[in-house]
């Protein structure tokens, strides 16, 4: 195949790469302030759909919506979003969310459904918006720094990972924590994933394991054993992620090049 984004290669590191859920086509975004959509066809060419360009705003994570009519992105030191309407072809920037004190907003996750979004903020502070006003509609707090979050699969429960090792389990509904336990050996969380059939949880620490839990153990145990701990990276594990049956768990680093690993 032939590198999707050959038409418009971009000039500075690249943060997000996803499909479209529903269309042939793929998103680019990154530090060159740009998110870039191309049509993914028969592998002879993959044609430029647009680009559009966010002034002095390098982006640290852009995002479909799950209906697959916008795109979220927000920068790598801003308070600001943007939302780029498809549709419209219009660029909305969020300015100010009422009641939110953030000094940056960068990590953030969208729920399934298509109904939240989940703002990732300083000292432990997680934001819910409602997807559809772009409003706040409350705040939930973890002990310590929260690194990484993610929905379950039918948006009722958060899964939150902190810095220091601990995974705080939300209700969406009543926003109040159900459960919390700590992820076995490690030193500090970066990233978490939920299979798509809600089975696994796995969580990847910065020593590069990655411990994969049954979702019952997560939900009952304050110390649950991994079903499997997965050792293969020696830099910290910094993405994880289900293919949609979950049969393949990919764990990767950002730190060196080509360090992915199918498990």
């Amino acid at each position: 195949c032939l590198p999707a984004n050959q038409e418009r290669f971009a000039n500075g590191k690249l943060v997000t790469v996803q499909f479209h859920p529903s269309a042939q086509v793929v998103m680019t975004a990154g530090h060159d302030r740009s998110v870039s959509l191309f049509q993914v066809k028969n592998f002879s060419l993959n044609p430029k759909i647009q680009s559009i360009y966010l002034e002095s705003f390098p982006i640290y994570k852009a995002h479909f919506s799950v209906d697959g009519e916008q795109v979220i992105a927000t920068g790598t030191h801003h308070s600001m979003f943007f939302v780029y309407d498809m549709m419209a072809g219009s660029i909305i920037p969020i300015l100010k969310v009422r009641g939110l004190e953030e000094k940056f907003l960068r990590n953030f996750e969208l729920s399934p459904d298509g109904s939240f979004m989940l703002l990732i903020g300083t000292s432990g502070y997680l934001h819910l918006l409602s997807m559809k006003t772009k409003e706040l509609i409350s705040t939930m707090k973890v002990n310590g720094r929260c690194t990484a979050s993610a929905f379950t699969p039918d948006s009722s429960k958060i899964y939150s990972y902190s810095k220091e090792g601990e995974v705080f389990i939300w209700d969406v509904r009543s926003r109040k924590c159900l459960h919390k336990f700590e992820d076995e050996g490690s030193l500090e969380g970066k990233c978490i994933a939920v299979s798509k059939n809600n089975q696994y949880v796995a969580c990847g620490s910065s020593s590069g394991v990655v411990n994969l839990y049954t979702t019952d153990a997560c939900l009952k145990e304050n110390r649950p054993k991994p079903v499997k701990a997965i050792m293969n990276l020696v830099t910290s594990a910094t993405c994880v992620t289900f293919n949609p049956t979950t049969e393949i768990l990919a764990v990767a680093s950002r730190d060196t090049d080509e360090a992915v690993k199918l498990v």
